[in-house]
């Protein structure tokens, strides 16, 4: 409860969303986190596949108060052979009509092990072979191509859930899936223009947009857009592999 309470102290402070009231800031559901960061017990095993597992279609964003709908593609992302820790990322953005290339890193900062056993409902996960279960946060800053009209930075705070099997086969923590408030690839943090000082709140993350005003998605069981925001990118089907 301890790690939860500091999480979200964090968050909340780093990226001044004021005394908003916020849904979707718990990635944990049920699970107890210890407070050891076994980060170097970690750094062999490659978490670049666990970031693009998610069919983009199921990854959702938001740029701006007004929640204008983003997405984010990564295209090709490897771990830095120099730099354990490290990820370089190459992917694209796209707003409204708009599609910018970006470069940058994911830098993991702690790697923390679930305290509980959690095999998802009626224990579907029980004889998988599950060992270690457990939370990476990292930081992230992505540079879209300056070259390009309406570009800028990316930066913040990124959280994953994974588990470790009976092979030491690394796996993105897909076990609660089911559950009405699961996410996951929790990206929180700002987006800046170039050309301009100021910031706009920018979020994504996969299967529920993480940190947003608890009026925004409505949905129970899955991600349900309130009609208030559906003008700002809602309503329009994604064009197919938009960034090809």
């Amino acid at each position: 409860m301890k790690f939860q309470f500091l999480t979200t102290l964090i968050f909340i402070s780093y990226f001044n969303y004021g005394q908003e009231n916020l849904c979707h800031k718990n990635i944990l559901i049920d699970n107890q986190v210890s407070e050891n960061n076994v980060i170097n017990q970690y750094s062999k095993y490659d978490f670049s596949g666990l970031w693009t597992k998610t069919d983009n279609n199921f990854v959702y964003g938001i740029i701006g108060n007004n929640y204008q709908r983003i997405f984010i593609k990564f295209i090709f992302i490897e771990k830095n052979l120099n730099s354990p820790n490290e990820y370089l990322v190459y992917g694209k953005s796209k707003v409204k009509t708009e599609i910018c290339n970006f470069i940058g890193k994911i830098l993991i900062q702690k790697i923390q092990e679930f305290s509980n056993d959690n095999f998802g409902i009626d224990n579907e996960y029980k004889n998988k072979g599950i060992i270690k279960q457990g939370i990476l946060t990292a930081k992230y800053e992505f540079l879209e191509n300056k070259e390009q009209n309406h570009s800028g930075k990316f930066e913040g705070v990124l959280q994953t859930t994974w588990y470790l099997d009976s092979n030491k086969s690394l796996h993105y923590n897909d076990i609660n899936i089911n559950s009405d408030s699961y996410f996951n690839n929790s990206f929180v943090g700002t987006w800046k223009m170039y050309s301009s000082s100021k910031e706009k709140i920018c979020n994504w993350g996969d299967y529920r947009v993480p940190f947003t005003k608890c009026d925004f998605d409505i949905g129970s069981g899955e991600i349900s857009i309130s009609e208030k925001y559906l003008k700002n990118g809602w309503w329009v089907k994604p064009q197919n592999k938009w960034w090809q």
